[in-house]
């Protein structure tokens, strides 16, 4: 796969969609979960996508539930909650997996583009690595990604440019995007 417009991913409804249809745009593709501390991340993740979608930009959300059972609803339920709670717009995809023999091929393409490379430093960051090891020693080797929230950057030519843990302010990660859109 030479970039991520070759992966076909399934829509909350269970239709296969072509990432080829976001040819040309900067994508922010995110794993999220409803019940983490992590999803207020979905709160400035609406307000960058109203503030720049109409600059070419589309955040991908794809629910996840591996990560200490934070996503147990279904698509439907997932969706209701975001859109309620959050007022999001942005596309959303039906439930997968991001580690273990299950992965989803797009989430392992973009772990290999851009691997983990830690949570950063501080107590937070300390306390949540701990926690993801516990969580993940299960996928070994195929523990792609580390914990809810994880996002990959992707250039308008589909290149993964950048990833962004969920420990990095939103704000670093609205200011890559807008570069990214800029270019």
């Amino acid at each position: 796969m030479s970039s991520v417009y070759d992966f076909q991913v399934k829509d909350r409804k269970g239709n296969m969609v072509s990432l080829s249809d976001y040819a040309g745009k900067v994508l922010l593709i995110v794993n999220t979960a409803t019940g983490c501390g992590f999803t207020p991340h979905y709160e400035p993740l609406e307000a960058m996508y109203k503030e720049l979608k109409d600059q070419g930009f589309e955040i991908l959300d794809f629910p996840c539930n591996q990560f200490a059972n934070q996503a147990p609803e279904s698509d439907d339920e997932i969706h209701q909650f975001c859109t309620m709670k959050f007022g999001t717009e942005f596309p959303q995809f039906g439930k997968i997996d991001v580690n273990g023999e299950t992965a989803d091929p797009l989430f392992v393409y973009l772990s290999e583009k851009k691997p983990f490379e830690g949570f950063g430093k501080g107590i937070k960051k300390a306390a949540l690595a701990k926690f993801s090891d516990m969580n993940n020693k299960k996928y070994g080797e195929k523990a792609y990604i580390k914990w809810n929230f994880t996002k990959f950057l992707v250039n308008r030519k589909g290149e993964v440019i950048a990833r962004f843990e969920p420990t990095v302010e939103m704000e670093e990660v609205l200011n890559a995007v807008k570069a990214e859109l800029n270019n």
